[in-house]
Formats: C-alpha cells, sequence, structure tokens
C-alpha cells in the first residue's frame, strides 16, 4: 500500500512516552503503532455509527415484519398514488 497523506500531530511528552513505550513493546516503529491504532479507532467508530443493534426480541419482531408487513398507512397509499401521478405526467 503506498502512503501518501501525512498526518502531524502534537502532544504532551508523557503521552508520547506513552505512545513510544507501546510501539517498542509490539516491535513497531511510533507511526506505524499510531496508524494502526488510529485506523482500529476509526473503523469502531464507524461501525458503531453504520451499524444497526437490536435485542433478541427485535430481532425477531423485525423479521415478523419483514415476512408478514403490516397494511401501507393511508399516508403511504396517498404518496404512492401522488408518485404514479408524477410518473404519468
Amino acid at each position: 500500500m503506498s502512503r501518501t497523506a501525512r498526518l502531524e500531530t502534537r502532544l504532551a511528552p508523557q503521552a508520547h512516552a506513552l505512545v513510544k513505550r507501546a510501539a517498542e513493546i509490539q516491535g513497531r516503529s511510533v507511526s506505524d503503532f499510531v496508524v494502526t491504532a488510529a485506523q482500529d479507532a476509526a473503523q469502531k467508530v464507524v461501525a458503531d455509527a453504520e451499524l444497526i443493534k437490536l435485542t433478541r426480541a427485535g430481532q425477531e419482531r423485525f423479521a415478523q415484519l419483514l415476512l408478514k408487513p403490516p397494511p401501507p398507512a393511508a399516508a403511504l397509499r396517498k404518496a404512492f398514488k401522488r408518485r404514479r401521478q408524477l410518473l404519468a405526467d
């Protein structure tokens, strides 16, 4: 993978020492450690924002509604009728 983007940061000496020590423990460079940690954190944030988590009861209810959806509400029927009219014009 080509690395062309650059990321710079300033941190307190204690934080730098901690990151440096952690990188040494894993036998990695500070840059590699920071990039990997940032990617892992970013993936978690994105997954948390994009995934819908349901309880077991919620999953069962969701599946039931997919298998046997309720009849469309009046507003939805009206919207579909309007859509048909717009597309017919």
